[in-house]
């Protein structure tokens, strides 16, 4: 289990309110057995209406590790293809405005920070990443903070999403490897479980 306590690097800005799920990776891309080519197809339809001029297409932002969101980002279905797409792609930490809580679960679940600032202070670092795409920004999980440049704030998270992150215990199935003799310990000692455990 790993902790995640910063994440620093560049920015992507996504602007816009209710980007759903289905805008994040469209339904065609879901019948994959694996996550794996996800990232490829991350905006796919975005993308293609924009004409190569989507931020997830621009040269300047190909980098990026962190991206800059909207209001309600990850609204719509519950896909954990949404999260998993933007992971893929190389994002590992989203500043928002704010997220729905199915997406935001589903980014904790596989160790991507969801933070949260105010409208103003959201779209002032999206216009920091567009006028200056190398910029570097780091999210700190043990401050609570965002810097940009010269823009230093506060932001926001689940006080038992942030304790998860830094402890490293955001990883379910990472502690259920990690515990695997004890689990088997209990196991073996439970009188209705009639099995043998290699």
């Amino acid at each position: 289990m790993s902790q995640i306590k910063q994440i620093i690097g560049q920015g992507v800005p996504v602007v816009g309110n209710d980007i759903d799920t289905d805008r994040i990776i469209p339904a065609r891309f879901l019948r994959c057995i694996t996550f794996d080519g996800l990232g490829e197809q991350a905006f796919a339809d975005d993308r293609t209406q924009a004409q190569g001029k989507h931020p997830f297409d621009l040269p300047q932002y190909q980098n990026a590790n962190i991206l800059v969101v909207n209001a309600n980002f990850g609204c719509g279905s519950s896909r954990e293809h949404a999260p998993q797409s933007l992971a893929r792609w190389g994002i590992q930490g989203i500043i928002g405005e704010s997220f729905a809580e199915i997406f935001l679960g589903n980014c904790t679940a596989i160790g991507v920070p969801c933070v949260t600032a105010p409208a103003d202070v959201v779209q002032q670092i999206q216009k920091l990443l567009q006028d200056n795409p190398e910029i570097q920004i780091e999210i700190n999980l043990e401050t609570m903070t965002v810097v940009c440049g010269d823009l230093t704030t506060s932001v926001e998270m689940n006080s038992a999403s942030q304790q998860m992150f830094i402890r490293g215990t955001w990883d379910n199935c990472g502690q259920l490897v990690q515990n695997e003799p004890a689990i088997k310990n209990t196991a073996s000692n439970l009188p209705y479980l009639n099995w043998q455990i290699n």
